[in-house]
């Protein structure tokens, strides 16, 4: 692409975020396009010897998407980087005026199996440190998306007023804009989560998932369907698009007891996209736009969706312990 054309269409876009919604996009595209090549250019999820700052094993190419946002960025107003990828916020452009929280590609261990996987991302206006910029409320965000890299490469993106979707075409080399307000399906019957762990998770959300597998002759009086891809951006993408709500709650695991999802790099970026999208985001009682992480790599319980869903699983959190326990023992999901 010629250097004067802009990897986005930029007229829904506020214009001082403009040069740091292009440096995401170009990285993106490059990165789309190593994914794409897949085996053809280096095993791309194999693991490099190390761990990120959060415990998980690295794959080589967060590393390299790691990398290649940073240096883009630092070529923007974007004052610091706060990556997964990394122990502590860097200064990248002393003179900006943006921090930029990211994930830099979400769902690695699916690379070599060919889902689809993202890059998430929020922005906020700086303050006079690095963790200080990042360690706020999630309701301070100036932008929050992601990028999918699936059978389309796309963007969503919110600046506050309403959700945007982008589409690479691969006509134009240009991320172009596609739908300008997404709005979550109220109704859907679909709902997703793990459920390998069932017998970890707590009585509230076994109750609801129990209601949900009782179909048609359950207390909902519906079936619904189970998805799991254990990719956050996919689950995210089919959400919007299709309703439904997702679950990633806490349990008791060790190391699972506060969730598993970081706040910032990934939780609070899609509840904002979300909740500009007509839905609801919590923790499974309460909004996760109302919280913020008090330190880098904090974790949450996740819970998003279409909005009656998610406030259907915060009634069954709100329940005293004995009505929950005769839900749960009256439709337990391995009941004889």
């Amino acid at each position: 692409m010629p250097e004067n054309i802009s990897p986005i269409v930029t007229d829904h876009i506020p214009e001082p975020l403009r040069p740091v919604m292009a440096a995401i996009c170009a990285v993106s595209m490059d990165v789309a396009r190593i994914i794409a090549r897949g085996p053809l250019g280096a095993a791309l999820g194999a693991q490099v010897g190390a761990a990120n700052a959060d415990g998980d094993d690295q794959k080589a190419l967060d590393v390299i998407a790691d990398e290649m946002f940073a240096k883009a960025l630092a070529a923007t107003s974007t004052r610091f980087w706060a990556s997964e990828e990394r122990d502590e916020v860097i200064e990248l452009n002393p003179k900006g005026k943006y921090v930029v929280a990211m994930d830099p590609l979400d769902g690695s261990s699916n690379i070599d199996v060919n889902v689809s996987i993202g890059s998430i991302f929020s922005i906020y206006e700086a303050k006079e440190t690095g963790e200080a910029s990042v360690l706020r409320p999630a309701s301070e965000q100036l932008a929050g998306g992601y990028v999918i890299y699936g059978p389309q490469t796309g963007l969503v993106v919110t600046f506050g007023d309403g959700t945007q979707h982008y589409i690479l075409d691969p006509e134009t080399g240009q991320f172009e804009l596609a739908e300008a307000r997404m709005v979550i399906p109220a109704q859907s019957s679909e709902f997703a989560i793990n459920a390998s762990n069932y017998r970890h998770w707590t009585k509230p959300v076994r109750a609801f998932i129990d209601d949900c597998i009782a179909g048609d002759s359950g207390p909902r009086g519906r079936n619904f369907n189970m998805r799991w891809v254990a990719s956050l951006v996919a689950e995210t993408h089919r959400i919007i698009t299709r309703g439904g709500v997702f679950l990633y709650p806490s349990d008791e695991r060790e190391g699972y007891e506060q969730g598993r999802l970081r706040m910032l790099y990934e939780c609070a970026p899609i509840a904002f996209v979300v909740e500009q999208a007509g839905g609801r985001a919590t923790d499974g009682c309460d909004p996760i736009m109302g919280k913020g992480a008090s330190r880098l790599h904090q974790r949450t319980p996740f819970v998003f969706g279409s909005s009656e869903k998610v406030a259907r699983v915060a009634t069954y959190h709100d329940l005293p312990d004995h009505e929950v326990s005769a839900l749960f023992g009256s439709r337990g999901l391995f009941r004889n």
